[in-house]
């Protein structure tokens, strides 16, 4: 059998992928100090952050199988999950690589953590530490303005290995304006027609923000997204109402003012 393995004969062609997915993960972390990868990220040309994300679930999975055994209810509510060996494979590398909470979190959490361990303090302002593309003083502000929307465990985690508190009520941000609004979903129209090269955007779409941008609802360093279609069909209904430098705004990244436009482009 190992004659056969030397001549590169694969047994299990899932036990190959995870090895190989297992491989590519061990170089990122090494690399990155953790191993919580967003879902776009890919190393030396696997997509790790597919693979974790995957894998995540199917630990999730696992641990909904267990606590349904632990409580004999009948099997068959849940299909799937990830073995024993397979996770404390991936435990070895990252034992926070599936946490019970956002996976972005975490991974600011670790990033904050790091900067510690290497002498650093605690980023305070947004913009102060950038790590990996995560703005970490971003981080730590939504974490302390949305410190009851956390888990005990999460509260936890800042208090004792951080050492932050939450923000007090002098400290409060004030309440996001319609400006604010405005711009937030301008620089998401912004970034879809660099990437693009028009804003003929799907009703349906979302475009990505990075963590910490402030979406309402959203834990800090969670990977959020505004919903683009939407807005930019809403604005549409309502151009009469915008003022001459917001439709100048829009006119700079090829916005198509009526939907007839916007269906004879896309055909």
């Amino acid at each position: 059998m190992r004659e056969l393995e030397k001549l590169g004969v694969v047994w299990s062609h899932q036990d190959h992928a995870f090895e190989e997915g297992l491989a590519a993960a061990r170089r990122w972390a090494a690399e990155h100090g953790h191993f919580l990868p967003p879902a776009t990220a890919v190393w030396d040309g696997y997509p790790v952050g597919t693979w974790a994300k995957n894998l995540r679930t199917a630990a999730r999975l696992a641990d909904a199988r267990a606590e349904q055994l632990e409580a004999e209810l009948p099997e068959g509510a849940f299909t799937g999950g990830l073995s024993r060996e397979r996770r404390d494979a991936l435990d070895e590398i990252d034992p926070g690589w599936s946490p019970v909470w956002d996976a972005g979190w975490q991974r600011c959490f670790r990033l904050v953590q790091n900067h510690l361990d290497n002498g650093g303090r605690v980023p305070m302002e947004a913009g102060e530490v950038v790590v990996q593309g995560e703005d970490l003083g971003r981080w730590v502000q939504g974490c302390r303005f949305g410190w009851d929307a956390l888990l005990p465990a999460q509260q936890w985690l800042l208090e004792n290995v951080l050492g932050l508190e939450p923000a007090g009520e002098d400290e409060r941000p004030v309440k996001r304006t319609q400006d604010d609004k405005w711009m937030l979903n301008l620089r998401a129209a912004q970034a879809f027609y660099a990437r693009e090269g028009h804003l003929r955007v799907p009703r349906k779409h979302e475009e990505p923000l990075g963590s910490g941008e402030g979406v309402n609802g959203a834990q800090a360093g969670a990977e959020s997204a505004i919903k683009l279609g939407v807005w930019i069909s809403n604005v549409r209904k309502r151009a009469d109402k915008l003022t001459d430098e917001r439709r100048a705004e829009l006119d700079k990244i090829g916005m198509e003012w009526t939907a007839g436009a916007t269906r004879r482009s896309a055909s």
